[in-house]
């Protein structure tokens, strides 16, 4: 076993409480999982570190030895990390976004590379996690996270980074072209009970939320396939099943997108960036660039929308 940072944490943590007890409960540890981590780490080293009695343990020779390194090595590498998360936030140029697939990302980008604001380079890391790119602002590996959280929860890391909303739509569905509901302006998620869906993965909440506005319409849904949006266009244009979307999801040939009557599900674009990263400075202009690339694509999609159905 290779001696790891954490192993240093454990034998300083034990040091200081004093008791193979005290150290477990700090670390959050059970007590016989912290004595089985000190034999493997004693074995890696080569000796016992620790001498146990009635009132708790005492460092060996060994013990002191590797203590008086990790004093040393420890507060370095928490130094090394701060530095290097403050030359992320403050030394690199450019924009560094984070953000899940879809239209408004794109928009973004590219209104950033055609005004003043992309005079500097614009680069992007894409996730369905939305945590992830959170917590990549969060490190400084990023400036701006584009997200969405389903109604009104809380967006990932809320009380680290300052989150604006930027616009909210209501869910839709997608539907084959040739769907029988296909004409319609608008439909009732009951009316989709015997359908299969599709969706893409995410780490938020809208899986239980999308779950619980079928039982309120009166239904549990029968298939779920989650998967990439490639993947759930090609099952909704061959009518494998029907897909959830954004209000904001282009045109696409072979299928339509429609709103669901009485908007069961609500989807929030939030923008977050750390209050006190090298970024934060120029959050209103991205911010106004974002609610505008919004409003763009809700543009484009809006003018595919149908003429009203003028059936029975």
């Amino acid at each position: 076993m290779d001696l790891e940072l954490r192993h240093l944490k454990t034998i300083r943590a034990i040091a200081d409480a004093g008791s193979l007890t005290r150290a477990a409960t700090a670390l959050g540890l059970a007590q016989p999982a912290l004595s089985a981590q000190l034999k493997r780490i004693e074995r890696a080293l080569g000796g016992a570190l620790f001498e146990r009695g009635r009132e708790g343990v005492r460092a060996t020779a060994l013990g002191d030895l590797v203590l008086d390194r990790a004093r040393v090595v420890l507060p370095a590498v928490c130094e090394l990390q701060e530095e290097a998360v403050r030359f992320a936030r403050e030394g690199a140029t450019g924009h560094r976004l984070g953000g899940t697939h879809g239209p408004l990302l794109g928009g973004l980008v590219d209104r950033l590379a055609r005004t003043g604001e992309g005079s500097a380079p614009v680069t992007t890391y894409t996730s369905w996690s939305e945590r992830e790119i959170a917590g990549g602002v969060v490190a400084g590996r990023l400036d701006f996270a584009l997200v969405g959280v389903c109604g009104e929860s809380s967006p990932p890391e809320a009380g680290r980074l300052a989150w604006t909303e930027v616009a909210r739509d209501p869910v839709y569905v997608m539907l084959a072209a040739g769907h029988p509901l296909a004409p319609r302006t608008e439909i009732g998620l009951a009316e989709l009970a015997a359908e299969a869906w599709t969706d893409v993965p995410g780490d938020g909440c809208f899986g239980d939320c999308f779950a619980a506005a079928c039982v309120r319409a009166g239904f549990t849904p029968a298939c779920v396939y989650e998967t990439d949006t490639a993947s759930c266009v090609h099952l909704v244009q061959v009518g494998r099943a029907v897909g959830l979307c954004r209000a904001t999801f282009p045109a696409t040939p072979g299928l339509v997108t429609r709103p669901l009557a009485g908007t069961p599900l609500i989807w929030r674009h939030l923008l977050g960036w750390h209050p006190e990263g090298r970024a934060a400075s120029h959050a209103p202009a991205v911010l106004a660039h974002a609610r505008a690339a919004h409003a763009d694509a809700l543009a484009r999609s809006a003018a595919c929308a149908p003429v009203a159905f003028a059936g029975p």
